[in-house]
C-alpha cells in the first residue's frame, strides 16, 4: 500500500469521526437549551435556600434532647440518676463515679477493657461503653458526672 492510498482511507475515517462528534455535540446543545432554568431538570438554588436547609439539618444537634447523633455530646448528670441508652449508643464517663445498669442477663460492653459490665459493676473513667440493644441498659451515677454520649438516651 502506498502512502497516498493510506491518506485517502484515513481522510474518510477522520471525516466520519468528525461528523459523529458534530452530531453528538449538536444533540447535547439542543438538550441543554431546552431545559428551563429552575425546572426539575435544571434546578436553581439560592444561597438563602441552602443556608435555610443547613440550619434545619443542624437544629436538633447538640441540644441536650437525648438524641445525640454524629458526634459526642457532653452531658451533665446529677448524682443518683440513671442514664438509659438505646441500641448502639456509646458513652464515656469523663468525671464522677457510676455503676452499670443492666437488664439482668446481659451487660454493658466496655470496649476499652473488652469485658461485659454486669449490674453494679464500677465504671472506669475514660472507657468507651457500648449499649448493644434497647432493653434498659445504661449507667447509674453515684456522684455528679460528666459523660460524653453519642446516640439516643434518657436520663431518669
Amino acid at each position: 500500500m502506498k502512502f497516498s492510498e493510506f491518506l485517502k482511507g484515513s481522510k474518510k475515517l477522520i471525516l466520519t469521526v468528525a461528523v459523529l462528534v458534530a452530531v453528538v455535540a449538536g444533540a447535547v446543545a439542543v438538550t441543554a437549551a431546552t431545559a428551563e432554568p429552575g425546572s426539575d431538570s435544571d434546578p436553581v438554588v439560592t444561597k438563602s435556600y441552602v443556608d435555610s436547609a443547613i440550619a434545619d439539618a443542624l437544629s436538633g444537634i447538640g441540644t441536650g434532647s437525648g438524641t445525640s447523633t454524629g458526634s459526642y455530646e457532653v452531658v451533665h448528670v446529677e448524682a443518683g440518676k440513671d442514664v438509659i441508652a438505646t441500641g448502639s449508643t456509646e458513652m464515656i464517663l469523663r468525671s464522677g463515679s457510676a455503676k452499670a445498669v443492666t437488664n439482668g442477663t446481659d451487660g454493658v460492653s466496655d470496649m476499652t477493657s473488652g469485658i461485659d459490665l454486669q449490674k453494679n459493676y464500677t465504671i472506669h473513667a475514660n472507657h468507651l461503653l457500648l449499649v448493644p440493644r434497647d432493653d434498659g441498659r445504661g449507667i447509674h451515677t453515684q456522684t455528679e458526672c460528666y459523660l460524653m454520649i453519642r446516640g439516643p438516651y434518657v436520663i431518669q
